[in-house]
């Protein structure tokens, strides 16, 4: 009798031996399972970049005189806002009056402009227009590219060299080429109208201030 309660006690252990053990293999298999079934894990998400109209705050106010290089001095208008593609821009309206001509500049373009030049700046240029000439050595066609680029460069000292080295201290036609003639009389008249808007006097007195300067009073006084 005790034989047999001894075998039966060793198949019981064995039992539950295997029981447990294939337990074990079950749980170590289910949070692999839960790793994979994880949606696009080693993907990255995309992200869309949403374009937008850059913007710059507004420096120039209504009625302020501004320089357009390739135009002059004109005056702020108006300041309007549109609509274009669903974005609204707002941009400046400039009255260029020496060209009779209104430009359209928005504010995120507006170091297009510069502002006018001060008392003292223009000061520099009466000083530069007393000043000898330059006349380079070279062909006339070369020159006159230099000049235009100077004329269209918006920079104030620059546009005075010009006038300088232009000015024949003559209204004498056959003293000028006509290209030149052009060209000094662009340069004189960008140069008067900044002038006029700085100083605040009339036209007819920036004429002299700048004649007496280019030593051409005989000329103005001839004129009149």
């Amino acid at each position: 009798m005790p034989k047999k309660k001894k075998v039966k006690k060793v198949k019981k252990v064995k039992k539950v031996k295997k029981v447990k053990l294939h337990n074990k293999a079950k749980q170590s298999s289910k949070p692999s399972d839960k790793k994979n079934t994880i949606p696009g894990a080693d993907e990255k998400p995309e992200i869309k970049k949403i374009k937008k109209q850059p913007t710059e705050k507004r420096i120039y106010n209504l009625k302020d005189f501004v320089v357009y290089p390739k135009h002059g001095v004109g005056q702020i208008i108006a300041i309007e806002k549109a609509n274009i593609g669903e974005i609204e821009i707002q941009f400046y309206k400039i009255l260029v009056e020496k060209e009779k001509l209104t430009l359209t500049v928005p504010i995120n373009q507006q170091s297009k402009l510069r502002p006018i030049a001060s008392v003292n700046q223009i000061n520099k240029c009466t000083s530069i227009l007393k000043t000898k000439p330059k006349i380079k050595r070279t062909m006339w066609s070369r020159r006159a590219q230099e000049y235009d680029q100077k004329i269209n460069s918006g920079k104030i000292y620059e546009l005075a060299e010009v006038v300088k080295d232009l000015n024949k201290n003559t209204d004498i036609i056959a003293d000028q080429s006509y290209s030149e003639r052009q060209l000094f009389e662009k340069a004189y008249e960008r140069l008067k109208s900044e002038f006029e808007a700085v100083l605040k006097i009339s036209p007819d007195e920036v004429q002299k201030k700048m004649d007496k300067a280019l030593g051409r009073v005989n000329i103005s006084e001839n004129a009149q």
